[in-house]
């Protein structure tokens, strides 16, 4: 999956957000905001009834990414058009940034910044499904000449992905996605290591399932095995460990961050905090001051419009799968698409077509697909001339990942 931010990081102009930001939110008691990835995929509702105050308050919270805005207006004919009314796809936007008081405990501030993850979180048009895809950050793919924060323009350039937010914020990293899947990015939201914990702290943590004991200095995370409750610094840790943990890889660090992310959404959304408003409202404080996002989400109105009917999607159907990759062929420290299975996973995201997750798909290997819809046979067994071909419905391919709904200790 991935990693999170919090704070808010500026490029020069045109160049847009580096990470962090004020973020999600959603007015009004049972409206939740799936969007969320990770620090900030937990998502919201706005409280009802707080009065002009508090809402002008958590609106004004919101950091709106102008700089970005400007440097796609630039290249707007260059980019992909949405091919579905009313489906959505947001670009969420984790930095590796060190800047600040409270992230430098992460390491040294060298003046640049990467996306330590990054997530492209599809909403069907009949808000029936929300699909967060993550994208590795050491995938190699071609990045556009992007503005950079003193305002020179870099040069295209074959390279790992994360580089695309160091050279050129959020407006490079979002074009990079769009050359590379093709797919329209309507929004984005950008966050940094302290806005992700200041979430997970809202909601007074969020538990997880952990097969076994970690120690992890680097990670500064020390827990016991078994069902764990995870604070915001835990969090953190716990998103981010890599070498100690599993096979050490960064598929498998998304795969737990994807499972975090399930279960931070399912947090977020139960009655517990959502009808409490003395729960609530920290939680709308903390996520809409952790995020920055585009001009069209930086605002409670904004947000609202954009997740108005999420809160009625089945856990089941919020999913969260990686694209399907491989080590790339001249580096094993680096990552490739897995062709053509990831163009068949942003075919069927470009057209809202849907997809299927399922733990047990082997990674990188093609999705399980069903047969041909259409199998020519007759519903007659002696055809006339207006017999029609049956047609069966058959299940969306599926891809290795999983769902809100899955409980990580079964």
């Amino acid at each position: 999956m991935v990693s999170v931010v919090g704070d808010t990081g500026r490029l020069g102009p045109g160049a847009g957000a580096s990470a962090s930001g004020p973020g999600l939110v959603r007015r009004r008691r049972r409206r939740w905001v799936r969007i969320g990835a990770f620090g900030v995929a937990g998502v919201v509702i706005a409280a009802g009834g707080a009065g002009w105050a508090v809402y002008a308050k958590l609106s004004g919270n919101i950091t709106p990414d102008e700089a970005a805005a400007a440097e796609l207006a630039r290249y707007e004919k260059e980019r992909p058009t949405s091919l579905v009314k009313d489906a959505r796809n947001i670009l969420l936007i984790g930095s590796d940034s060190r800047e600040g008081d409270d992230n430098a405990r992460y390491g040294r501030d060298s003046g640049t910044e990467r996306s330590d993850t990054t997530i492209l979180l599809h909403l069907s048009a009949g808000r029936d499904s929300a699909t967060a895809v993550s994208l590795p950050r050491d995938l190699m793919v071609d990045l556009p000449g992007c503005r950079r924060p003193d305002g020179s323009r870099s040069a295209p350039r074959f390279t790992m992905f994360n580089q695309a937010f160091q050279v050129g914020g959020s407006a490079c990293t979002i074009r990079t996605v769009e050359k590379l899947t093709a797919i329209r990015v309507d929004h984005h939201v950008v966050v940094d290591f302290h806005g992700f914990k200041e979430m997970v702290d809202a909601v007074d943590g969020v538990e997880v399932c952990l097969r076994e004991p970690i120690d992890d200095r680097a990670a500064r995370l020390r827990l016991p095995a078994g069902r764990v409750t995870l604070d915001g610094e835990q969090a953190l840790g716990y998103v981010r460990a890599r070498k100690t943990l599993g096979d050490g890889s960064d598929t498998e660090r998304m795969e737990r961050q994807q499972r975090f992310l399930g279960a931070l959404v399912n947090k977020v959304r139960s009655n517990d905090v959502l009808l409490n408003p003395a729960k609530l409202y920290p939680v709308l404080d903390a996520a809409t001051s952790s995020l920055t996002t585009d001009p069209g989400l930086a605002s409670l109105r904004g947000l609202y419009e954009l997740v108005r009917g999420l809160r009625d999607i089945p856990m089941e159907r919020v999913q969260f799968l990686t694209v399907p990759r491989e080590s790339y062929a001249y580096d094993a420290n680096r990552d490739q698409l897995v062709e053509p299975q990831a163009e068949r996973l942003f075919e069927r995201l470009r057209t809202d077509t849907p997809v299927a997750v399922a733990g047990d798909v082997p990674r990188g290997s093609a999705p399980l697909r069903p047969t041909d819809s259409r199998d020519g046979s007759y519903g007659d067994s002696h055809p006339g001339p207006f017999a029609r071909p049956v047609v069966t419905v058959s299940p969306p391919p599926t891809f290795r990942g999983n769902t809100a709904a899955e409980d990580t200790c079964e």
